[in-house]
């Protein structure tokens, strides 16, 4: 059955409109700010027996979006084993092997029947606070299994035709510091997923189940062939490029995200066989979530592409199961963002060599996971987790970006008023960190200072796994290279840094002491002395760059 152009449209923006609508909900009613206020959650329609993504909201976080159907396919998998399927089951899980991230992201899996038969797939993937393991918000830098990272549950039925199953809320809540918490954002995902089930159902009753499958499948075709343009008016080549990452916790040694990419007519290979093998600490991903990064670079460098599943299937992948990127369990995976967001650098890094009047700097390149934890006088225990910004990379138009998020992101970084009510913390600084963008004729924005004050009266335990210690953002075209992370926290003997440079567990500051994080800026693009003075002379007046540095990197004298 074919759709005409203007119907074709007309339900694209209905679909999208139905996922967006879900992102919405949860956001209005989740307990934890991290999906409240920070928007790390994500839903979409997936398709009935391979689990391909059909439609994704436009406002959930970007590597969720490759994720998912990995997640969906988890499920069918189970199903296909013997779990059973009705109308009115939903399935539950945070198992970042199949097709999870890390065991933070709960996703919850919905079958949609028409007419007695499976027509599609809802799900929704929100970060919850924390789900048990050695420490408090689950970014363990120390884990050298996953079972020190908190409790991994298999797609399991929550609900069995519509009705809850209480043996797993109850085992869901008794493995976490704040199950109250956890309780908010699964009630808000399960109204979510009651939404985009009434508004599926209202949209197949206006205009039929044969059409809008219809549809689902016109828009992967023409999802792939505008992949297929994009590749195709890349220049053919082998394009390599490779980035480092600080250590992995436990053993302080770099590793290494190699890329080599091939572009060959309308099809790219991108081979990440000379990347470091599975390590012993958190940094490890699964191949699940090795592809849907790759998704994420693919679409920031190709913005029109339309995200459903079309988009891969110009792509081969080649991504050793012996490697980081493509681990089983029981590797730790806590730090995958870490991972990803070097894998998506060097993906740019590559394309940038294979067109490099679009080579776009590094950006900052960690979102600094810290976790705040401690006692409540009642006895209860508190969790507060945050990610934090930093600089965006020159580029061929324009500086990069000030105090921004990652490219793995759309989540906005949490309020500190709202971080500050909701926990016993006081930021005592939140500001801009001169000197941290790279030199260029086009600079990298400047990262953050952060500093926090512990208020609460017993103990304040912190936990940070970041990176970007050691390795600086990269420059392009002759830019420099951005500022490097920076962690300390004070103790009675003055103030403390990593010995790992960007992780560090078991730090415990007393009322009133305090810690201090300087975010890096991103890498700059082009000659730096080639800026124009007024340029400069606006950087010094505004604080983002110092006299000496302007001086330094840029020739400049007031």
């Amino acid at each position: 059955m074919s759709v005409d152009a203007v119907t074709l449209a007309v339900l694209k923006g209905r679909l999208e409109q139905i996922a967006d609508e879900m992102d919405a909900t949860l956001y209005r009613s989740a307990f934890n700010p991290i999906i409240a206020e920070a928007r790390d959650a994500c839903h979409g329609l997936y398709q009935a027996e391979t689990g391909a993504t059909l439609v994704q909201g436009t406002k959930g976080l970007p590597i969720f979006v490759g994720a998912m159907s990995f997640a969906v396919q988890a499920v069918i998998k189970r199903v296909q084993a013997g779990a059973g399927l009705e109308p009115g089951d939903t399935f539950i899980f945070n198992d970042p092997y199949e097709g999870g991230t890390h065991l933070n992201d709960f996703r919850l899996v919905r079958p949609v029947f028409r007419g007695g038969k499976l027509f599609c797939w809802l799900a929704s993937v929100g970060h919850w606070l924390d789900i048990g393991g050695n420490v408090p918000g689950n970014y363990n830098p120390r884990a050298t299994e996953s079972h020190q990272e908190g409790v991994r549950f298999p797609p399991v039925k929550l609900f069995r035709a519509g009705v809850m199953q209480q043996d797993i809320l109850d085992i869901l809540a008794a493995n976490s510091r704040v199950p109250q918490s956890n309780w908010g954002d699964l009630n808000g995902q399960l109204n979510a997923l009651d939404l985009g089930e009434r508004r599926l159902l209202e949209l197949l009753d206006d205009t039929g189940d044969a059409v809008v499958d219809a549809a689902f499948a016109a828009l992967a075709d023409r999802a792939a062939a505008l992949m297929q343009a994009e590749i195709e008016a890349l220049p053919d080549g082998h394009y390599a490029f490779e980035d480092y990452l600080d250590n992995d916790g436990v053993v302080d040694e770099r590793l290494t995200i190699a890329l080599d990419m091939t572009v060959q007519g309308g099809r790219m290979t991108l081979d990440f066989s000379r990347s470091s093998a599975a390590c012993l600490g958190p940094i490890n991903i699964s191949y699940a979530t090795s592809v849907a990064a790759c998704y994420v670079a693919l679409k920031h460098a190709f913005p029109d592409v339309p995200a459903n599943a079309g988009v891969l299937r110009p792509i081969d992948f080649v991504i050793p199961d012996t490697s980081l990127l493509a681990v089983g369990p029981p590797r730790p995976v806590a730090g995958y963002t870490e991972t990803i967001l070097r894998l998506i650098g060097v993906i740019f890094g590559a394309l940038g060599k294979a067109v490099p009047e679009r080579a776009t700097a590094a950006p900052f390149g960690t979102i600094n996971a810290l976790s705040l934890s401690g006692q409540k006088q009642d006895g209860t225990r508190w969790v507060m987790f945050s990610f934090f910004g930093g600089g965006l990379g020159g580029n061929p138009e324009s500086d990069g970006l000030h105090h921004a998020n990652n490219p793995i992101s759309t989540a906005t970084i949490p309020p500190a008023e709202i971080l500050e009510a909701a926990y016993p913390v006081m930021f005592t600084q939140w500001a801009l960190r001169p000197d941290s963008g790279g030199a260029g004729l086009h600079r990298g924005g400047v990262g953050a200072v952060y500093e926090i004050e512990a208020l609460s009266p017993g103990t304040t335990e912190v936990a940070l796994l970041g990176e970007r210690g050691r390795y600086a953002p990269f420059g392009v075209s002759g830019g420099g290279q951005g500022a490097l992370n920076r962690f300390a926290w004070q103790d009675g003997q003055g103030w403390q840094t990593p010995p790992m440079a960007s992780k560090i567990v078991g730090v415990k500051l007393q009322r009133g002491q305090r810690l201090r994080l300087e975010s890096p800026g991103g890498g700059g693009w082009g000659d730096a002395k080639q800026r124009p003075r007024e340029a400069v002379a606006r950087d010094v007046r505004l604080g983002f760059v110092t006299p000496a540095a302007a001086k330094r990197d840029y020739g400049y004298e007031a």
